[in-house]
């Protein structure tokens, strides 16, 4: 396993985390050298139930497939977590299943349930009490200091920036490791979040192309004051775009051969899922002497 999540931003090192969604995204992403990996609520909705990302993913649903993740990864894993799955009570079964299936970072938000991707309209959020309890809560549940608590508001799309700017300092106050002000909608709004509550908590960004805010680059993240940033669709939207050609080429054409997207050998395939390692077991173990 790498550095913890921890460590590296006590260090200074910038997070910067791809958003996975199963274990072919989660191994890729593995190999090439980011600081730690997202499972993204949006993939992993959209992914195992075809569904949208409008809460309708259970507890069970996700840190299932965290624990999954983490196990196959050498990297860090930050976990979405919605708004913890229900009540209080549910925030503290949420915090110690995630933490024990290996999760580093676990995002709580401040919408209302069912809760809906922060890049969709119609959020709405709790009064800031109940977040701070949330907060309280999933702080207090959590066995090792490691496992860090990402705090999430929300608020900015309904009450304004200045709101989302004081949940933010409040979520700190509450003991959160790391504040996301969800859904910016300018390259200043990041500055001015950055600049008010660097000093508060690690701040993460989420960067969502051709979602509602603009996506910025590390070094320009770095430089207002961020600690980490997301990209949670980077992959599945790549994905999504990949297969959509090939499959229409061998539906058009009738053979894979030709089709304008790369593909990957089955011996790339084969090397990614491990069976290297089931062919040394089975000449250890299994093929006659």
């Amino acid at each position: 396993m790498s550095q913890s999540l921890r460590s590296m931003l006590q260090a200074g090192q910038f997070v910067a985390a791809p958003g996975v969604f199963d274990m072919f995204s989660a191994k890729i992403a593995d190999r090439l050298g980011f600081a730690a990996l997202y499972m993204t609520g949006y993939g992993i909705s959209a992914s195992y139930l075809g569904q949208p990302d409008a809460g309708l993913v259970t507890y069970t649903d996700m840190v299932s497939r965290a624990a999954t993740i983490a196990d196959g990864i050498t990297r860090p894993l930050i976990a979405d977590a919605d708004t913890g799955f229900g009540g209080l009570i549910n925030i503290r079964r949420t915090v110690r299943g995630y933490e024990a299936a290996g999760v580093q970072g676990i995002q709580i938000e401040d919408q209302e349930m069912p809760k809906k991707c922060g890049h969709t309209p119609n959020r709405r959020v709790v009064p800031l009490a109940d977040m701070l309890k949330r907060i309280e809560v999933a702080v207090e549940s959590r066995r090792s200091a490691d496992c860090l608590i990402i705090a999430r508001t929300d608020a900015r799309t309904s009450l304004g920036l200045d709101e989302a700017i004081a949940r933010g300092r409040a979520f700190a106050k509450a003991g959160a490791d790391i504040v996301f002000v969800e859904s910016l909608e300018s390259e200043d709004e990041f500055r001015r979040v950055g600049a008010e509550l660097a000093g508060e908590a690690w701040l993460i960004a989420n960067m969502v192309p051709s979602g509602r805010s603009p996506e910025l680059s590390v070094e320009q993240l770095k430089a207002m004051g961020f600690a980490a940033a997301i990209w949670p669709s980077a992959g599945m939207a790549a994905a999504c775009a990949a297969l959509e050609s090939a499959y229409a080429h061998l539906a058009a054409k009738g053979i894979t051969q030709g089709q304008p997207m790369p593909a990957w050998s089955m011996a790339q395939l084969h090397d990614l899922v491990g069976f290297p390692d089931v062919w040394d077991f089975e000449r250890r173990h299994v093929e006659a002497p």
